[in-house]
């Protein structure tokens, strides 16, 4: 795990500005740890002081952000596009697949939108039909046999979250990925719920493409990303849309003499094809910072921390009345603990009566969810528990 004590779990020491008692929210948006800040504030202090000239320091940094992406979920850095946001990153992979009339999509029901509305609109492009099935059912191994019995009706592709953003259901991505390669369809996963809490491994699950924003575990900041798309897969595509940079040598004109500025050079047959302009340097440099810390400290581990805190704080809140959507399969749990509370407050009222005691959570679609990271420590239980009594006697 390495010798420097910040990088141990269980401990907030990177996270010094943070003033909630227990911020259990990663699963909507990261707070700032000193590395990300530092690496801002770097990138901020270099082209205030050399303009242009800072550029090809930080472009070098680019190329190891693709690196560590792509040493982080098992693929090659050639596979992986940095990008903006999963909105964009499933648009661009939705727009690129070289699609037949008719084709078939499966969706789950209860994705969040960015890996539905995507799939929606290349749709109505391309004349695709889009069928969706719950996301319920991989205890028992119904939901599986539901799936293989639409790949046997026929399915051009199977895009999922690895990690659904209400409930914290961890899919069984492995025998879904290995269901599509049998039935001759390609998987798409939305990761952003997963990636840099969740172990992910793209040859292993069978991955043909994974998209995924910075701001939640990975713990950078909104406008960073990445798309991976697996070899094979990125050589056939035909982008729908395309920018300057999707080009092979498309920056040549303008640092190796006259006569290089053309319109006619190939696009890339690689992810970076996605790479269509300039995006936010500093954003790319937070992660810069956070996902080496994370590779760092083992994403295996730090599952393994999160459940430990969660084995200890969901019991108490089932005694509590509280209704649990966790998993009972260890391996289809998440770093997401999702809960119906009990009575009829809603659950805005019971996020602000939370929040006035220290402890921050998210309310997606009428679930209270607590998720913890790296930095949380068991010892915040009490304190959550404490503040979630207090909550249960003012609400009622």
């Amino acid at each position: 795990m390495g010798s420097n004590p910040a990088h141990e779990l269980g401990n907030r020491a990177l996270f010094p500005d943070l003033t909630v008692a227990a911020y259990l929210n990663h699963a909507a948006i990261a707070p700032a740890s000193k590395p990300a800040v530092e690496a801002v504030q770097a990138v901020l202090t270099d082209y205030a002081r050399f303009g242009v000239l800072a550029f090809g320091r930080w472009e070098q940094r680019r190329v190891e952000l693709k690196q560590a992406f792509a040493r982080m979920i098992n693929a090659e850095a050639d596979e992986i596009a940095l990008g903006i946001n999963t909105s964009r990153g499933v648009s661009d992979v939705a727009l690129s697949i070289p699609w037949r009339s008719r084709d078939r999509v499966l969706l789950f029901s209860g994705e969040f939108p960015a890996n539905v509305t995507p799939w929606q609109r290349a749709a109505e492009l391309f004349g695709l039909e889009v069928v969706f099935q719950p996301a319920a059912g991989f205890e028992d191994g119904s939901g599986l046999q539901r799936l293989e019995d639409e790949l046997k009706r026929g399915l051009r592709l199977v895009s999922l979250s690895a990690v659904e953003f209400q409930t914290g259901l961890r899919l069984p991505v492995a025998e879904i990925g290995a269901l599509c390669r049998a039935h001759g369809a390609e998987l798409a996963v939305d990761a952003i719920q997963a990636c840099g809490a969740v172990p992910i491994d793209v040859r292993a699950q069978g991955i043909d493409y994974l998209v995924t924003g910075g701001h939640k575990w990975l713990l950078g900041f909104e406008g960073a990303g990445f798309t991976y798309a697996r070899r094979e897969c990125a050589r056939s595509l035909r982008p729908y849309t395309a920018g300057w940079l999707s080009h092979e040598e498309a920056a040549s004109f303008l640092f190796q003499g006259a006569g290089l500025l053309r319109y006619d050079r190939p696009l890339k047959a690689e992810a970076a094809v996605w790479e269509t302009g300039t995006s936010s340097l500093l954003a790319l440099a937070a992660l810069g910072a956070t996902v080496p810390l994370l590779t760092t400290i083992g994403v295996e581990k730090i599952w393994e921390h999160v459940n430990h805190y969660f084995d200890l704080l969901e019991p108490a809140l089932v005694r509590r009345g509280f209704v649990s959507a966790r998993s009972r399969l260890p391996e289809q749990r998440s770093t997401i603990l999702s809960l119906k509370p009990p009575g009829t407050k809603a659950v805005a009222e019971w996020a602000a009566a939370l929040r006035n005691r220290g402890v921050v959570i998210g309310t997606p679609d009428g679930y209270l969810r607590f998720s913890p990271h790296f930095a949380n420590n068991a010892s915040e239980v009490p304190l959550v528990l404490a503040a979630i009594d207090q909550a249960l006697r003012d609400l009622g």
